[in-house]
Parts: C-alpha cells; structure tokens; sequence
C-alpha cells in the first residue's frame, strides 16, 4: 500500500505570501510603454465575449479548427502561456486551446472574478461541438475546480476532465496571515496585476469549494485525476476527498505521480498527454 506523504498545510499560503512580498520589494517600475504589451506568442490569439464576466476572454489556438477541442486551463497565477509546450505538439484532429482566465493575462476583467461558476461560465462560448464531440477540459492547480465547476454546470457540453494537481478539498484551505496584507490600500495597487488578483483568489477558495462541493457527486463524465506525492502547494491529501467526492462515478481514474511536485504542466506532460489520450478512447 502507497504511504501518503504527511500534510503540509501552509506551504501554499507561505508561497502566495512571498509573492506578495516579493512583488511589494522587488519589482521593477513599469514603464507607460512596457504596460499592456504582452509577449508576442507564435500561437493565434483570439478573444470571445464572456457574458459573466462582462469582458472579452482571451485564448491561444493551435492544430485543426475543425477538430475536437481540447481546453486547457492553467492555475493562479497564470496565463495561457503555461500551456505552449502542448499547442506545439498537437495530434491530428483536434484543436488545442489555452485559455487565459478571467483577471489574468489579456482576459478581462481587470479586478479578479472569485466566483468560480462565472469562471465557468466564461468558458461556455469555447464549448462547441465538432463531429458528435464535446470538448475535454484540462484544468491545473486552481483550474482543476473551475473545470469540475464547468462539467458539473454544463454536462451535456463536456466529453472528460483531467485535473492535475487539483486544489479541491476546502478543508486543506489555509490563510497565511500576509495574504490580507496585500489587499491593504495602496500596498495592493504596487503590486502587479498577475499576483494581486491571485492572492485575491486563494483567500476567496475555501467557501467557493464549499459551495462547489454538493456539485461534485453530480459529474458523470469520465474523470482523470493527476496528481504528485510531493506537492507542497497543493497537497496531495486533494486525491483522497477527490475519491470520495466523485464516488458515485465508476469512470474516476487516479496517476499518482510518485516523488512529482506540483508543476505537472512543465515536469508531466506525458502523463497529462497520456491522459487526454484515455478521455477520448472513453468516448469513442
């Protein structure tokens, strides 16, 4: 039997506390001509109206427009440029998108949206089908909720959901006490926008996770639940409520990722790859 590793419940708070620290001491000014400039990315950009938002979502596309979609959502924070490695390698008939959430890189609003079913519902316009296909849902860190938010709310338009490194267990939610910190005015506005909305985010979880998790039992999709033995953000005790959450569903597979932390998008892109992979033959 796999020995679990012991609960590390800070680590991520600490984490988010030395972004803001680290923002709040070390970032350089931004000049009027660097500001609203992203990186060019070699992946086509696009933007959709996203109702609950009231803003444009903005998403890199890559592979074929008219296959299977396949939508990855990155965690906080974050932007779509977590996922160049998969638009660069996409298998034939499928079209991979990587979408930037709301409040973070060239998605609106300014301000965080904390409200993870109008996270989801940002998502609806991305959810066509193509060829009797629904899309898959590929959700990491923070966007392992909003992806279980989204087959929960909208199950008629989601084939599968692979959640890696998923933060879902509300009890594991801690507070550090520096996070309040950075919403301390004008302490908040020094700080870039990326690690303001995230803090904002992580100190609104908990009670959104609750509220999520009458939901959860109600997903009858196939799932695909990643996750790493060493993960000190997001600890792996998440697989455990996850297994009990989603109990009811008879097509919940778990990859343990022994020794693995939490950046599965970077270290584990086979296993996730692998995974997408498992999702479709589920749906044939």
């Amino acid at each position: 039997m796999m020995r679990r590793p012991s609960r590390k419940r800070h680590n991520r708070e600490l984490h988010t506390a030395a972004l803001v620290v680290t923002a709040l001491t070390t970032a350089p000014p931004i000049s009027t001509a660097q500001a609203g400039k992203p990186a060019e990315s070699p992946f086509k950009r696009e933007y959709t109206q996203a109702d609950s938002i009231d803003g444009q979502l903005s998403y890199l596309s890559a592979g074929d427009p008219i296959g299977q979609r396949v939508i990855f959502v990155h965690g906080t924070p974050g932007s779509a440029d977590v996922w160049e490695d998969y638009l660069k390698d996409v298998p034939e008939g499928f079209e991979f998108i990587a979408v930037d959430r709301p409040g973070f890189g060239e998605s609106g609003p300014r301000r965080a949206v904390v409200d993870l079913s109008m996270q989801a519902d940002a998502l609806r316009p991305l959810l066509v089908e193509r060829d009797g296909k629904w899309p898959i849902l590929i959700g990491h860190s923070l966007g392992g909720p909003v992806v279980a938010q989204v087959a929960a709310d909208m199950p008629d338009q989601v084939a599968g959901i692979v959640i890696a490194a998923g933060s879902l267990d509300p009890a594991l939610e801690k507070i550090h006490f520096m996070q309040p910190v950075g919403e301390w005015w004008p302490l908040r506005m020094l700080l870039p926008r990326s690690i303001r909305n995230a803090n904002l985010e992580l100190l609104a979880l908990k009670p959104e996770l609750e509220e999520l998790q009458s939901k959860l039992g109600t997903i009858e999709q196939p799932i695909v639940i990643i996750h790493g033995t060493v993960d000190n953000l997001v600890p792996y005790e998440n697989v455990a409520y996850m297994e009990e959450q989603f109990g009811a569903n008879d097509r919940v597979t778990i990859v343990t990722l022994e020794g693995q932390n939490h950046f599965l998008p970077w270290n584990s892109k086979a296993e996730i790859d692998a995974a997408i992979h498992t999702l479709v033959g589920l749906n044939k």
